[in-house]
């Protein structure tokens, strides 16, 4: 139990250290550029501290779930003092204040690549496109009726070793079977299983695309069908099998992990996107299990159920299922952010850009710059979103307490 309140606690502590670096990216940004910078608060609600270095005030709130930057004329609606006049943010260039306005999302992709490279440099990385690229051929093939023997073959002299007869390496990725593009090492599986005598494979070797034909043997193995009770003993079956595994895991070291990290996060920000597309379909199951309906461990979480899960996989032991969420959650809030939504950064972007091009296109017909984008005509979209946003914050939250997704599950 003190091991989960730890992982809690220790999920949270990241969350809010997530937070207060963004904020301080756009108060170093904007500092960097010259730009007046009046408060920079880790926090919300009362203030348990503050002190003041040069211009600007720091301090700490009694609530540590996100913070804020003050930048002085972030709009030209903004009020400001003559004395912060000439060093509003509205003035700056547009890709200056852009720049200021990407800092928090860019923070939050740093501190996800940096988890990444620490993860794959002292216990890997999951294999978590399923990538069919060989860990290891094995000796022989042989029949098994239990999970161990399948791991351990006893090989004699004589027995089958179709992947080290076809001269399947490891390293090799299996890029296709019979024809057939297999992306992940599950397609590989599915087919080899249903094969039966000479057949055909393509594998990518340093960056050659090399032919190989393997004899597949159909060998008894220990199978669970999908429908079966699961105290079911599984029942054993014929099914081909070539003495390959494929990891689970890929391991680097100090050097090799940056390039393992650098892929690692080109593939979570391909995930992170298809989630937010899938986002609004999947609050429907987030309701239902409220009411008592499977929890999809698919569906949304909160802060709350991030927190929760953090703390399951540091009971368990599972680091690396801790660092991996950390650093999807900074991922998933950077990419977030940048939507062209307001009050999100990403909307404040996509206005100061409108603005931009309005004026270019007002040159070219000769016209003097229109004014600045009056945001008080955006309030009633503005308070839409935040209302919404504040109802699904409310779902997730409610969700994930009356019923969490569990590591379990």
């Amino acid at each position: 139990m003190l091991a989960y309140i730890f992982g809690v606690v220790l999920f949270a502590l990241g969350i809010c250290v997530s937070v207060a670096l963004h904020e301080a990216g756009h108060m170093v940004t904007a500092k960097w550029f010259g730009m007046k910078v009046r408060r920079y608060f880790v926090g919300f609600g009362p203030t348990v501290f503050s002190f003041r270095r040069g211009e600007t005030e720091y301090g700490l709130k009694w609530i540590p779930l996100g913070g804020f930057c003050d930048i002085a004329g972030m709009t030209a609606l903004d009020e400001v003092t003559p004395e912060e006049s000439p060093r509003a943010m509205w003035r700056f260039k547009t890709w200056k204040r852009t720049v200021v306005m990407v800092a928090g999302s860019v923070t939050h992709f740093l501190l996800g690549f940096i988890v990444l490279y620490l993860m794959a440099a002292t216990m890997g990385l999951p294999n978590i496109t399923g990538t069919p690229q060989v860990a290891a051929v094995s000796n022989c093939v042989q029949d098994a009726r239990t999970t161990d023997q399948v791991s351990n073959p006893q090989c004699r002299p004589g027995d089958a070793a179709p992947a080290k007869s076809a001269d399947l390496r490891a390293g090799d990725e299996i890029v296709s079977v019979n024809g057939t593009a297999t992306k992940t090492y599950a397609d590989v599986i599915d087919i080899i299983q249903r094969a039966s005598g000479p057949t055909n494979l393509v594998v990518d070797r340093d960056g050659a695309m090399v032919p190989l034909v393997v004899d597949v043997p159909q060998v008894d193995r220990p199978v669970r069908r999908a429908d079966a009770p699961a105290d079911a003993p599984p029942e054993i079956a014929k099914t081909g099998s070539i003495g390959v595994t494929f990891p689970k895991m890929f391991e680097y070291n100090a050097a090799t992990a940056f390039g393992g990290a650098t892929a690692f996060t080109g593939d979570m920000f391909v995930q992170t996107w298809q989630r937010l597309i899938e986002f609004p379909e999947r609050i429907p199951a987030v309701v239902s299990s409220i009411f008592g309906g499977e929890r999809d461990p698919n569906t949304p979480v909160s802060v709350v159920g991030a927190s929760r899960i953090g703390g399951e996989a540091v009971e368990q032991g599972l680091w690396e299922l801790f660092l991996l969420l950390l650093a999807s959650l900074n991922f998933f809030i950077g990419v977030f952010n940048l939507l062209p939504l307001l009050p999100l950064d990403g909307g404040h972007i996509a206005v100061v850009w409108y603005e931009r091009v309005r004026d270019w296109l007002r040159k070219l017909r000769g016209k003097a710059a229109g004014g600045p984008v009056d945001y008080t005509k955006l309030s009633a979209v503005t308070v839409v979103l935040v209302l919404i946003g504040g109802a699904v914050t409310l779902l997730t939250i409610t969700a994930d307490i009356v019923n969490p997704i569990r590591i379990s599950q």
